[in-house]
């Protein structure tokens, strides 16, 4: 069972730019902007091994994303959840088809000595406004 309302899922389809909040080892949150999907059961952000934000998932395993509905700022979803699956495979193609979705091309910045890595994400717990 899905704990995104259909009122929200275009959230997931468009290419807003969502907000992803992580805990540092001092304790203090990091906030990220990344570009995500959603499955049906997941949400699916993509980073770089040994970023930051790598390291925060690995370690703590708890995140929230928040996403806002640009020309409405009354219209947002909170998504907080548990790192549930942390791989590199299929992390290259993921990142592809983000770039798709947000840029209209395959992912222009990769780096020849980056590893990609695929974080999914389960909803634990859903908060929204508007419709």
């Amino acid at each position: 069972m899905s704990l995104i309302p259909k009122s929200h899922l275009d959230m997931f389809e468009r290419p807003l730019i969502a907000t992803l909040s992580s805990h540092l080892p001092s304790g203090h949150i990091q906030v990220n902007p990344v570009w995500v999907s959603y499955d049906g059961i997941h949400v699916s952000i993509n980073s770089a091994k040994g970023r930051v934000k790598d390291k925060n998932m690995r370690a703590a395993g708890k995140v929230t994303i928040f996403i806002v509905e640009p020309d409405n700022a009354y219209r947002w979803i909170e998504v907080r959840g548990e790192v549930d699956t942390i791989t590199e495979d299929g992390a290259d193609a993921n990142i592809d088809q983000h770039s798709q979705k947000y840029l209209g091309k395959p992912y222009p910045w990769r780096k020849p000595d980056e590893i990609r890595v695929l974080y999914k994400i389960k909803p634990t717990k859903v908060n929204v406004l508007g419709e």
